[in-house]
């Protein structure tokens, strides 16, 4: 006799069910958790990366995350403008800026402005290594973020200009004041993606080098990683940054619900 439709999907997610909990009861029986504990959640190293990895690590990772944002944000904000212009060469510049440094790897543009640069063109960045590295997390930050920004943009609805023209109202001060807050208004979640993203993409600063009271996060515990020869550093890094995204991963989603009842 046939299952009905209805049976057969429980049949489905039970059989499903049981064959996760199988595994995972597996791998909890397969491990060796002594080694585990010893080797990744060992208490005196922790106690040992304590309060520094926190005071000094988690602390530089997210000042140069908030620093990279500010500064992207800025610039992003430009280049949106200059690529909507009426303007060709405006149009043009704001293209390849946006398709160039989305197109390389954040590590090479970080490279690039903390030693390509300083070697080919004597150029002095300041806040030296650190400062570059900020810098090449700005730009790239800005060619993400000025097509989130030309799309929020272009979603206010054009009825909004036309009535704000109407009264009188300068095309510049049309677009500051009446189509730009609503535009952030319906970038808001994707900004804070861009800004959990910045966050993970400190790590990259490695590839210019730092001294022990700029190391960011990941840094500050690779370092930990030799010096004890024992990974349970990296745990902790990698806890420190899931206590700061996962938050701001909530509260992104959160915001898309609102914003989706809002319309």
């Amino acid at each position: 006799m046939a299952l009905k439709k209805r049976t057969r999907t429980r049949v489905y997610h039970y059989t499903v069910y049981a064959v996760i909990i199988a595994l995972i009861a597996w791998a909890a029986i397969a491990t060796d958790w002594p080694t585990v504990m010893k080797q990744f959640a060992n208490p005196e190293v922790a106690m040992k990366l304590l309060p520094g990895i926190i005071t000094v690590g988690l602390k530089n990772t997210l000042l140069f995350t908030i620093e990279s944002f500010a500064g992207g944000l800025i610039l992003a904000v430009i280049l949106a403008l200059m690529k909507l212009s009426s303007i060709p060469p405006f149009r043009w510049a704001a293209t390849v800026w946006i398709e160039f440094f989305r197109g390389i790897p954040a590590l090479i543009t970080i490279f690039g402005f903390g030693i390509m640069l300083p070697i080919a063109m004597k150029v002095k960045i300041p806040g030296g290594p650190v400062g570059a590295a900020t810098l090449g997390l700005i730009v790239v930050s800005s060619a993400y973020m000025a097509e989130t920004i030309r799309a929020g943009i272009q979603a206010v609805p054009k009825g909004q200009t036309e009535a704000a023209r109407s009264l009188g109202m300068s095309s510049t001060r049309t677009m500051f004041f009446i189509v730009l807050p609503q535009g952030f208004r319906i970038i808001i979640p994707p900004l804070t993606n861009e800004f959990v993203l910045l966050l993970k993409d400190t790590s990259l600063f490695f590839v210019i080098g730092a001294t022990p009271l700029t190391y960011e996060l990941t840094t500050y515990a690779r370092n930990g990683l030799s010096t004890y020869a024992n990974a349970t550093p990296m745990v902790m890094a990698a806890l420190l940054y899931l206590i700061v995204t996962i938050p701001l991963t909530r509260l992104t989603a959160w915001l898309e619900r609102r914003l989706a009842r809002g319309r």
